[in-house]
């Protein structure tokens, strides 16, 4: 029976870094493997890459799921009428919460003849994770840092990601205070850098059948203020000229970018971008306080490339798009002309659930 893995998480934790290792992983073992990522608005950065990178991907966009639940039961099926499936790794928007309620137990519930649930994971970055626990807002806007909380109170596998940035007694220390504030959700600390912790949670994803146990009581004027704190832009253009390295026009806009937000005071969800120079690209984002840029991949020198933007940012939609293309025309200004196909920025809307379950559903029940 297909097993579905659904991996939460805030914005920059980690999801789509993980889903790949993971496929990799799973698709050793022999096993077939689908991925679908989620997102308010078409043209992802995630979506491009992980189907670059050979993996069968979908993608439900317009919404979350658990806005457009029917969207996501579409894609699993479009994953399966493309050949035999064995997993599904679905990846929800990273502003989403309540997914046990709104997913896992109508899937739970309706679905059981056809799909294996397995427990829900929640990704936390470490560093917003410990000041959290101190009571702070880890640097988000108070709605967004109520969103987080949410997605951990709802985890039944919490996993603190990005473990490779942790000394060994850091990660134990932070790993404990994690478990004591959140004593039903199974606590892992993961790296999908180093691989560190990934088959542990593999075998745990894919051997447990006990998901959706922790409903949270989420308040959906709470949930929305946190949503529409953050612009959201989605963009993909074309760029001709000469660049000396695109690597080096992906790093200024970067930078450029983190250098715009900081001097705003605009908190950074993350902004990802992928720019593909016929066949070969660099992938490049920014998380968190946007301090560096990093970047994968190597786009050569070729006079013309598409690139893709996704930017998540605690600014009203209007001020983000005028950050972002002040930002292009200075990165591109030596002798880089740019021209834009699609252009989308917005403030998410309020969340209105297709299904939201009230009670935990049984195994043996109906």
């Amino acid at each position: 029976m297909l097993r579905l893995v659904l991996v939460g998480g805030f914005l920059g934790a980690g999801k789509t870094t993980l889903l790949w290792n993971a496929a990799k992983r799973l698709r050793s073992r022999g096993l077939a493997v689908g991925l679908i990522t989620n997102d308010q608005a078409p043209q992802l950065v995630d979506t491009a890459l992980l189907t670059r990178a050979g993996v069968s991907v979908t993608e439900v966009s317009g919404s979350c799921f658990c806005c457009d639940y029917q969207g996501l039961l579409d894609a699993i099926d479009e994953l399966r009428n493309r050949r035999v499936v064995d997993v599904v790794i679905a990846e929800p928007v990273g502003s989403c919460t309540d997914l046990s309620a709104t997913i896992v137990q109508p899937l739970k519930d309706k679905l059981r003849d056809r799909l294996v649930v397995a427990p829900l994971t929640v990704l936390v970055d470490p560093a917003r994770m410990a000041d959290l626990l101190e009571g702070g807002t880890a640097g988000l806007h108070p709605g967004a840092a109520y969103i987080l909380r949410k997605q951990m109170e709802e985890a039944d596998i919490l996993v603190l990601a990005k473990a490779d940035v942790l000394e060994p007694g850091e990660a134990v220390a932070l790993r404990d205070r994690v478990r004591a504030a959140h004593p039903g959700a199974t606590v892992r600390t993961l790296s999908s850098r180093t691989g560190e912790g990934l088959e542990e949670w593999l075998e745990e994803v894919m051997t447990r059948s006990d998901a959706g146990l922790h409903l949270a009581e989420v308040d959906y004027d709470l949930y929305a203020e946190g949503e529409a704190a953050l612009g959201w832009l989605n963009a993909t253009l074309t760029l001709e000229g000469d660049p000396a390295g695109w690597n080096a026009f992906v790093r200024r806009l970067l930078e450029g970018l983190a250098e715009r937000f900081r001097s705003s005071g605009a908190a950074v969800g993350h902004v990802k971008v992928l720019l593909d120079a016929g066949g070969t690209f660099v992938v490049g984002n920014l998380t968190g306080a946007a301090e560096a840029a990093e970047l994968r991949g190597s786009a050569g020198l070729s006079p013309r490339a598409e690139l893709t933007i996704n930017a998540r940012v605690e600014m009203p939609p209007g001020d983000l798009e005028r950050s972002v293309r002040w930002v292009l025309d200075a990165a591109a200004a030596d002798g880089i002309g740019w021209k834009e196909h699609r252009w989308r920025c917005l403030s998410p809307g309020r969340p209105e659930p297709t299904h939201r379950y009230g009670f935990v559903v049984e195994p043996e029940s109906r």
